[in-house]
């Protein structure tokens, strides 16, 4: 019977041309041979499976060669490189660091050093998880390693280079390694695959790419063993359920059933999955990069972050374009928590099932939604989101018609304030720019009742509970129905007034439209305060301070900082 040989060693590059993932290391090196600038002292570091070892093996095989192509490849027929093929070399030693970290055995290599090579021009050390050696080991090698023999060269390689302590350091040239790219593993799996006659799906080869998290030696074992599982056919499938991986449809499916605020299918779904012996927490992960790929697919920029094989690639685009930004943020905030809360939880099939119905809950309409208010039919307007035609000649001074359009509101934090409801009129989320101030003449002005004010002015506040300072001036004083549309408000101090007065063209325009009266002022007044009345609250210190020196209002505006309470 035939020995099997993995294809991690079976397939090891040997040349600076067949690395996979890392040509800017291996032209360097290429170039350091060509012009003869070799350094005395290389540090390969970098995440495992990437190649520093390959890497360090084929420099001291072309180094050490005697009749170099023009190529700066080794020609395998000389001496040196028929001895290192055979793993018989004596001019390149290899020391594990792992097992080898004691100050003997460096010292053993510091002896070693001193002898010539015999064949070949250099003699190479070859020194991997060098980062496991010991304080003392470190320190015997540091004279050694700052001046060697001219004929020697040391190769040092490591996972972990924070361990490696800076007088090393400063005595190599640094190499870091990055993870080799998802496109680049499922390239040279294509390529393995053909030359070991198996017929793979191009979706499978990029699931196994994607579950090797960049390291190309373990993307050939996993494909050494879904090869053993699925014999010289690998499907999407067959990977899918070798490795234990969640199946794309599941997370359409979800997405799409969240789309149509479908709660009891959605909830049939995770059902599903969970039956289907998945992890929650594997779960919400997967389900977390779901979003975020839909949200890659929003912009062609981005698109290219996308590293999905062809036809999943599809999927994500059509999937991608029925769904808002908006949602995508808000799901993945949702998501978010709930993957941060998870391990905590007592009953955890509850908690996710929580986090999937809020989502299901998510009120898209609100994004896009228009402002509820009186409209002049007889008027022709252009719909929102059509073009406004060119105004003739005749017509250039005259104004545009006023197309109903969406007003939307966001806080000065980012947050989208919601979606307030009375009498069925509705404020829109979104965005409010500073402009011109708007002709109100023909605009409605319906009376309302204190009641009305009442409950309007508490939603609103309800907005701003992030602020703890601004959620006080609101809720500390009630505001009042005066006379012509005026809404009197009293507050503590100038400096609450001031932060009212700063956020008006925030809330006002909820306030107006929830009301459906778009004549309303809100006139701001200070209660007089007695001298001798002492500050109580952490708040009213902090105001009393900030009266005395404005200062500190800014400094804490500046900083972003809130009121300990």
């Amino acid at each position: 019977m035939e020995n099997f040989i993995v294809s991690a060693r079976k397939y090891r590059p040997q040349t600076f041309d067949t690395v996979v993932g890392q040509k800017s290391i291996t032209n360097t090196l290429k170039n350091a041979i060509r012009n003869n600038h070799l350094a005395q002292a290389f540090l390969f570091c970098g995440p495992r499976g990437v190649g520093k070892t390959t890497c360090a093996r084929i420099l001291a095989k072309t180094i050490n060669c005697i009749n170099l192509s023009e190529n700066l490849e080794a020609c395998n027929e000389c001496e040196s490189c028929i001895s290192f093929n055979q793993s018989a070399s004596f001019n390149i030693h290899e020391l594990d660091a792992a097992s080898n970290n004691s100050v003997d055995d460096i010292r053993n290599l510091v002896d070693q050093v001193r002898i010539p090579p015999q064949v070949g021009k250099y003699k190479v050390y070859i020194i991997d998880e060098v980062h496991m050696l010991s304080q003392s080991a470190f320190n015997a090698f540091l004279k050694t390693l700052e001046e060697p023999p001219a004929y020697a060269k040391f190769i040092l390689a490591t996972t972990e280079k924070h361990k490696i302590i800076p007088t090393i350091l400063s005595r190599c040239q640094i190499y870091d390694f990055k993870r080799i790219t998802v496109e680049d593993i499922a390239s040279h799996l294509n390529f393995v695959a053909g030359q070991e006659n198996v017929d793979a799906e191009t979706d499978a080869l990029h699931i196994i790419a994607q579950k090797s998290d960049g390291a190309l030696r373990d993307a050939l074992s996993i494909f050494d063993q879904i090869v053993s599982f699925g014999g010289k056919n690998i499907t999407y499938k067959n990977v899918i359920e070798n490795l234990n991986v969640l199946d794309y449809d599941y997370f359409f499916k979800i997405v799409e059933s969240i789309l149509q605020s479908d709660i009891k299918e959605t909830l049939l779904l995770i059902n599903e999955i969970i039956d289907n012996g998945f992890d929650g927490q594997h779960f919400i992960i997967g389900f977390g990069e779901h979003l975020r790929n839909l949200l890659v697919c929003k912009n062609p920029e981005t698109l290219k972050l996308l590293e999905v094989g062809v036809n999943i690639k599809g999927k994500y685009q059509e999937q991608s374009g029925n769904s808002s930004v908006e949602f995508l943020l808000k799901a993945l905030e949702i998501n978010n928590k709930c993957d941060i809360n998870y391990k905590s939880s007592n009953n955890k099939n509850l908690h996710l099932e929580l986090a999937l119905m809020q989502m299901c809950k998510i009120d898209q309409a609100a994004f896009t939604v228009q402002s509820a208010k009186t409209v002049d039919h007889t008027k022709k307007t252009p719909p929102a989101y059509k073009a406004a035609p060119q105004p003739s000649a005749s017509k250039v001074n005259e104004p545009d018609p006023v197309p109903v359009q969406e007003k939307k509101i966001v806080a000065k934090n980012g947050s989208l304030p919601g979606t307030i409801s009375i009498k069925n009129n509705k404020v829109a989320e979104g965005e409010i720019k500073n402009e011109e101030p708007e002709d109100i003449t023909n605009k409605p002005a319906d009376d309302f009742s204190q009641d009305q004010l009442d409950n309007v002015w508490k939603l609103v506040a309800g907005k701003y509970k992030g602020d703890n300072n601004l959620f006080i001036t609101f809720t500390k004083h009630k505001p009042t129905k005066g006379s012509n549309h005026i809404i009197e408000f009293t507050v503590d101090n100038k400096i609450q007034k001031k932060e009212i007065e700063d956020r008006f063209i925030e809330f006002i325009p909820m306030i107006k439209e929830a009301l459906n009266n778009f004549h309303i002022q809100i006139n701001i007044q200070v209660t007089k305060v007695e001298s001798n009345q002492r500050p109580y609250t952490p708040q009213e210190k902090f105001n009393k301070m900030a009266e005395k020196n404005p200062a500190l209002k800014k400094l804490k505006d500046q900083l972003g900082l809130e009121i300990d309470f």
